[in-house]
């Protein structure tokens, strides 16, 4: 459980009064493989601040495959908010966000996954104090649904193409994104075409490589996929010079996600001219201003946008599609499937995924409840490691 720690309210502004934080430990639909990891659950760090005028922000840290994918650990978004921004966060202005993480950034560098967690739970506050949806605090949403792709990631193309026919029938998604890179080129493009030829023109069918691959690889990757009928490849290569080069040969649309690591990073990819797209995300950014941010370098270099995942559960999610609304231009969709990953609803009213679509909520602040006896049913007592299993090929 977090810390409790009670500080003295100011005569005017509320006060954070206590910083809690907790593991919630989700079974998944199925395993998730990734070229890096292979994920068999979802472990979410919940943060929870409880302020001198009765409102309650609610914040989610989640990552994907533990330390196998990242730098940061549900566990260490937990240790770091208790021991270093607590203290921070205690004697702040939880109404005035921007100086309050501007603060945390002076005493806690890097951990973006953990300031995500905490500046979501302020803006969830501040929107429940003003009656009105995140959303509207990030500028004002221009739609009210979101386009979501499926990520389908058995392995197994007769399994992926079961499900995405499923998918199509009950008109829950269209974009499919195909997790490939354990597997040689070859045979994952074989994959990726039998999918496609199966689907046609009734879905759009993408890849992610998650770095797997080289350059010489990705070369002939790129152009093996594109006749193949794939419409965008995520991450195909570790750097961005080589995301340049491969981009600049018009194959196929290139993605951006791994490197993309908050506006400065964004800033120089955009110099670079190294992807067409990017796949923004709030917990990889920083946090929602530092990818509103991101949209906003990108919009204005002509790069298209694409709302990306960590596999959130619905908190971080929901936080996610508020700012997706608000984006201008949102070319590609997005991929805010992670809450239809895991097995246990954990809102006292589920989020609606219809029309392969998803709906922003209107509620004042994120829009969603928690429900607390499922929560308490799955929260995490004591030490235990997070639900991955790391890939054992080198490269894969």
């Amino acid at each position: 459980m977090g810390m409790t720690i009670h500080a003295p309210l100011s005569r005017q502004a509320p006060r954070i009064e206590r910083v809690e934080t907790f593991l919630v430990d989700l079974p998944t639909i199925r395993p998730h493989k990734l070229s890096v990891a292979t994920m068999e659950g979802q472990t979410l760090m919940v943060v929870r601040l409880h302020m001198s005028d009765g409102m309650v922000g609610v914040g989610e840290g989640t990552t994907i495959a533990g330390l196998a994918y990242g730098p940061e650990s549900p566990e260490g978004m937990k240790l770091t908010i208790d021991a270093y921004m607590a203290p921070v966060l205690l004697a702040a202005d939880p109404t005035r966000i921007q100086a309050t993480m501007a603060t945390i950034g002076k005493v806690v560098k890097g951990n973006h996954f953990a300031k995500s967690a905490v500046e979501t739970a302020l803006f969830d506050a501040q929107g429940k104090r003003s009656g009105l949806p995140i959303s509207e605090l990030l500028g004002g949403r221009v739609r009210d649904r979101l386009p979501v792709a499926w990520t389908l990631a058995s392995g197994d193309t007769a399994r992926d193409i079961a499900e995405a026919e499923e998918m199509l029938a009950r008109r829950r998604h269209r974009i499919f994104k195909l997790k490939i890179g354990r597997n040689a080129v070859r045979a994952d493009v074989a994959h990726v075409a039998a999918i496609k030829a199966a689907l046609g023109e009734r879905a759009s069918v993408r890849v992610d490589v998650n770095m797997a691959w080289s350059e010489s690889e990705a070369a002939y990757g790129l152009r093996a996929l594109a006749d193949a009928g794939c419409d965008l490849v995520e991450q195909p290569v570790a750097s961005a010079e080589a995301l340049a080069r491969l981009t600049a040969r018009g194959v196929v649309p290139v993605m951006a996600d791994e490197i993309l690591q908050g506006p400065a990073s964004a800033f120089e990819l955009a110099r670079m001219r190294a992807a067409d797209v990017f796949a923004v995300k709030i917990e990889q950014s920083g946090g929602l201003i530092a990818a509103a941010n991101v949209g906003a370098i990108a919009d204005a270099a002509g790069i298209e946008l694409y709302g990306g995942t960590m596999l959130e559960g619905a908190v971080s999610t929901i936080a996610a599609a508020h700012l997706f609304s608000a984006f201008p231009r949102l070319g590609f969709g997005t991929e805010l499937f992670g809450p239809l990953l895991i097995t246990e609803e954990i809102l006292t009213e589920p989020l609606d995924y219809s029309d392969f679509s998803l709906e922003v909520p209107r509620g004042p602040g994120l829009g969603i409840t928690l429900d607390e006896e499922r929560i308490a049913r799955f929260r995490r007592d004591g030490a235990r490691r997070t639900l991955v299993l790391a890939a054992t090929k080198a490269g894969s």
